[in-house]
């Protein structure tokens, strides 16, 4: 189920508005309050540190968010290769086999381009139904063939097939490894305390305007961490670039690219 941190505009949205009436609670309390010089030294000690605490939870995220970003492309190029692999190797096999097993690969490679092309979230639970279907009759179309010739060239064929199917969790659990809703709420806390923080330390109204110049850089940076960490939403999307090369290399009917091209307008 999608939440807010799988939309990045809203993220943005919403940190923006928290941390600009963070912002303005903060101007508006310090109005009406006096600080002695100690107090206000004191107090300028706590602000440095706040924001500095702020600025390493977000270098720190951001580090996570592309670190994962990186891993998700990471396994694509690995998807691609396995296939690849298996669609060369099942030349081993007797031609009608080889046949059935390449029909399969590349019936199974489509399915796996369409995954990564899907947003909406009743279509991707249709292609993972369907991929399951299909590994099982990749599966199917080797295991008969290995149990009756357990020969070293059947295991190669064996093992290239496992690849296949290994790849594909290896990318959906790098796809569900994202960063925690509670992160997310910490970090935002955080910020919001941040600019309040901020807020006490602007008493004219002449310097206003300069409240929201923290909350929207932050906001910014909420943005960016958060579509870096959205593998289907927002701007920066994992394509199945490997993938896509692969088909044509194999040469698919077509239907993939089009997908592709449509997906990435």
């Amino acid at each position: 189920m999608e939440s807010v941190v799988d939309h990045p505009v809203a993220v943005f949205a919403i940190s923006l508005v928290a941390m600009s009436i963070a912002a303005l609670l903060g101007a508006t309390l310090a109005r009406h309050s006096t600080l002695d010089e100690e107090t206000h030294e004191f107090f300028g000690i706590v602000q440095t540190a706040t924001l500095t605490l702020l600025g390493l939870v977000v270098g720190f995220t951001f580090s996570m968010a592309v670190s994962r970003y990186d891993q998700r492309k990471a396994y694509e190029e690995e998807e691609a290769n396995a296939i690849g692999t298996e669609y060369i190797r099942a030349e081993l096999t007797p031609k009608a086999e080889s046949e059935a097993v390449r029909a399969a690969l590349r019936d199974y490679l489509d399915l796996r381009i369409a995954w990564y092309l899907e947003t909406g979230e009743k279509q991707q639970r249709e292609v993972e139904a369907k991929t399951a279907l299909s590994q099982g009759k990749l599966w199917d179309a080797i295991r008969e063939r290995a149990t009756a010739d357990p020969s070293p060239v059947m295991a190669l064929v064996t093992s290239g097939m496992n690849d296949v199917l290994n790849t594909q969790g290896y990318t959906q659990a790098a796809w569900w490894n994202r960063i925690p809703p509670a992160a997310w709420a910490l970090m935002l806390t955080l910020a919001i305390c941040a600019n309040a923080l901020v807020g006490t330390s602007v008493r004219s109204k002449a310097r206003r305007t300069l409240l929201f110049v923290l909350p929207l850089i932050v906001a910014l940076s909420f943005l960016l961490i958060a579509d870096i960490d959205s593998p289907r939403q927002g701007f920066i999307t994992v394509l199945p670039r490997n993938l896509l090369s692969l088909a044509q290399s194999l040469g698919g009917d077509g239907q993939s690219h089009r997908q592709a091209e449509a997906g990435a307008k």
